[in-house]
C-alpha cells in the first residue's frame, strides 16, 4: 500500500533521524515498523509565522518496497543518417529541441554563435575585469545560452505547456541533483550547470546529431516563402528544410534579418527596470524573523514582491539570494545588468530585477514608426543611456535605494557584487518616467509590505533589461511561421518562454512539431 500526505516539520524536528517515518505514522496511525520507506515528493518551506517550517508532501510505502526504477526513460537512438533537423541556438530551448528530435529518431544539427562553456568562460572574463564585450560570446550568448552562467533557478508557471517533470528527469539523467524533483523552487547553481550543459552535449554528439560552434546564422535563403538554405558567417551555405529558431531573447541581429526580410515579427509588451542588491542577512531576518544569523538548515532567503503603479505591474523578476549580479551586454557602448546564484548561495548580498511592465501599444509612441522594433530600440537606448552614465564602461550606474525614492544624487554607494564595479549616477533623473516614476512608487510599496526592505544600506544598479523578449515571431497551430514553411520559431526569442524550464519545454514541442512535417 502506497499513500501519499502532507507532513509538516519544525526546525528542531528537521535534525531529528527518521523524522518524517514517525510523522507519517502517526498521522497515518499505522505501527512504525510497517513503514518499508517514504519518499519526498515536495519540500517547501513555511516562514509566514515566527516559528519556520518544512512542508513535506511524501509517499509512504507501507509492507512495500520503494520503487528503484526512474519515471522516464530517455530513449535516444542513433540518428547519424536520420532526416535533419537544423536548430539555430544552444540554449535551453535548443538543447531540449536537439535531445527530442533525437528520441523522435531525427538528427538535430545545432547551430551556436558562440562557444562552448569552457571556452566561454574567457570571454565572461574580459567583460568583468577589461571590459571588452565579444558580441557572440557573451552571458547571452554561447553553449547552454543565458541560463548557464546565470543562476538555473529552474521553477516556472508554464504547466500547461509540456511535461515539467520530465524536463527535471532529463537535467537529473545528465546529472543534476535529485534534490530539484522535490524543492518547491528547485535551483542547480551557476557553477554546476556548465558540467550539466557539457554532457547534455556529448549525448547528442554520441548519438549522431551535430553542434557547429562559432557559427552564426546571417541570412536565410526562403524561396516560394519556404526554407530552403541557411548562410552562416556570412560565408558557407548550408541546405535545410526544417528550421527550429531558438536564438533567445537577445538576438537582435536575427529580428534584424527578419524584419529586412520582410518575414512576420510582431512587437510585444516586455518589462524593464532595475537590479537592487540588499545584504543577504537583512532579508534573512526580514523573510524569517530572526535577529542574527539564519539557521543553517535554513537557505538563503528570497523574496516575491509585486505592486501595481498607475495600470503597470511592478515586480521582483529572477531573485537570487545568496547571488551575484554579472554584466549581461552583448556588445560594446551598451550596460546591461543580471543576477545568478551558486549552487550553496552563500555569496553575501541578494540581488533581484525589480522591473516594470511596458505596453508597446501605449506606452512607446515615439518609436510607433519603427514597427515592430520599437521595443527592441527603447532597449537599445537605455543600454546605452546606461553605458554613458557608468562612464563608458561595463561600470554599471547606481544609486542607493532610498535615495532613488527620495530623488538624491548618492554621495556614496554600498559594497556590491558586481565585479566590472559602480558609479554613482542620478538613476530617478536618468530614467524615462514611464520606468522610474513606477520603480521609486514601488520601491515605497514594498518596504511596507517587507518591513526593512527600503534601506539605505541597498543599491539599485542599472539597467535590467533583458527580461524577456521585445519581439514576437508569429506561428500557427503546428508551431509553424505562418508565412515560411520550414521555420518553428522557438522559445524566449520567439516570445514562448520565460525561463529556462518553459524554454526547453517549447523546445521540446518544436521539436515534435518539426519531426511531424516529415510525416506529412
Amino acid at each position: 500500500m502506497v499513500k501519499e500526505i502532507q507532513v509538516r516539520v519544525n526546525l528542531v524536528e528537521e535534525r531529528k533521524t527518521s523524522i518524517l517515518e514517525k510523522k507519517a505514522a502517526q498521522k497515518l496511525n499505522i505501527p512504525l515498523t510497517t513503514i518499508s520507506g517514504v519518499k519526498v515528493l515536495r519540500k517547501s518551506i513555511d516562514a509566514r509565522k515566527k516559528e519556520v517550517v518544512f512542508n513535506y508532501k511524501i509517499a509512504v510505502y507501507v509492507n512495500e518496497p520503494i520503487p528503484t526504477t526512474p519515471d522516464y526513460i530517455f530513449d535516444y537512438k542513433d540518428v547519424s543518417n536520420a532526416p535533419e533537423i537544423h536548430i539555430i541556438g544552444f540554449g535551453p530551448a535548443g538543447m531540449y529541441a536537439a535531445l527530442r528530435c533525437i528520441e523522435l529518431g531525427y538528427k538535430p544539427i545545432v547551430l551556436e554563435r558562440g562557444k562552448n562553456v569552457k571556452d566561454r568562460r574567457r570571454d565572461l572574463r574580459a567583460i568583468n575585469q577589461f571590459h571588452d564585450v565579444n558580441s557572440d560570446s557573451n552571458y547571452c550568448f554561447g553553449e547552454g545560452g543565458a541560463g548557464t552562467y546565470s543562476d538555473g533557478k529552474l521553477y516556472t508557471r508554464s504547466l500547461k505547456r509540456g511535461d515539467v517533470r520530465r524536463i527535471f528527469e532529463n537535467l537529473v539523467y545528465h546529472g543534476a541533483t535529485d534534490q530539484i524533483l522535490v524543492d518547491a523552487h528547485p535551483h542547480i547553481g551557476t557553477n554546476k550547470l556548465p558540467k550539466i550543459i557539457q554532457n547534455i552535449r556529448e549525448t547528442i554528439l554520441k548519438y549522431g546529431g551535430e553542434i557547429h560552434f562559432n557559427t552564426r546564422v546571417t541570412d536565410f535563403i526562403i524561396q516560394q516563402n519556404a526554407v530552403k538554405a541557411l548562410i552562416l558567417n556570412n560565408t558557407t551555405e548550408m541546405s535545410a528544410t526544417s528550421v527550429i529558431l531558438a536564438t533567445g531573447h537577445s538576438a537582435r541581429d536575427i529580428f534584424e534579418l527578419l524584419h529586412k526580410k520582410n518575414i512576420l515579427i510582431e512587437a510585444k509588451s516586455f518589462a524593464m527596470g532595475v537590479r537592487v542588491e540588499h545584504p543577504q542577512t537583512l532579508i534573512d531576518q526580514i523573510q524569517y524573523s530572526c535577529s542574527g544569523e539564519r539557521d543553517e538548515l535554513l537557505p538563503a532567503a528570497a523574496y516575491s514582491l509585486v505592486h501595481q503603479v498607475n495600470n503597470r505591474g511592478v515586480y521582483s523578476f529572477c531573485m537570487c539570494p545568496g547571488g551575484f549580479i554579472v554584466p549581461a551586454a552583448t556588445a560594446n557602448g551598451e550596460v546591461v545588468v543580471n543576477g545568478m546564484s551558486p549552487s550553496r548561495r552563500n555569496n553575501k548580498f541578494a540581488n533581484s530585477g525589480i522591473v516594470v511592465e511596458i505596453n508597446v501599444d501605449k506606452d512607446l509612441p515615439k518609436y510607433d514608426h519603427l514597427g515592430p522594433l520599437k521595443g527592441l530600440q527603447f532597449q537599445k537606448d537605455l543600454e546605452k543611456l546606461a553605458f554613458n552614465a557608468g562612464g563608458k564602461t561595463q561600470v554599471a550606474p547606481a544609486q542607493r535605494l532610498t535615495d532613488f525614492v527620495e530623488g538624491k544624487f548618492s554621495t556614496s554607494l554600498n559594497e556590491t557584487s558586481y565585479q566590472p564595479g559602480l558609479n554613482s549616477a542620478p538613476l530617478h533623473s536618468l530614467m524615462p518616467k514611464i520606468i522610474g516614476g513606477r520603480l521609486r512608487k514601488g520601491f515605497a510599496a514594498f518596504g511596507k509590505k517587507m518591513h526593512g526592505y527600503y534601506t539605505s544600506e541597498a543599491n539599485i544598479i542599472g539597467v535590467e533589461s533583458r527580461t524577456s523578449s521585445p519581439i514576437s515571431i508569429p506561428r500557427n497551430e503546428s508551431l509553424e511561421h505562418p508565412t515560411i514553411e520550414g521555420l518553428f520559431p522557438c522559445g524566449e526569442g520567439g516570445g514562448y518562454a520565460g525561463g529556462i524550464i518553459s524554454a526547453a519545454m517549447d523546445g521540446e514541442r518544436c521539436a515534435e512539431a518539426a519531426t511531424a512535417k516529415y510525416k506529412r
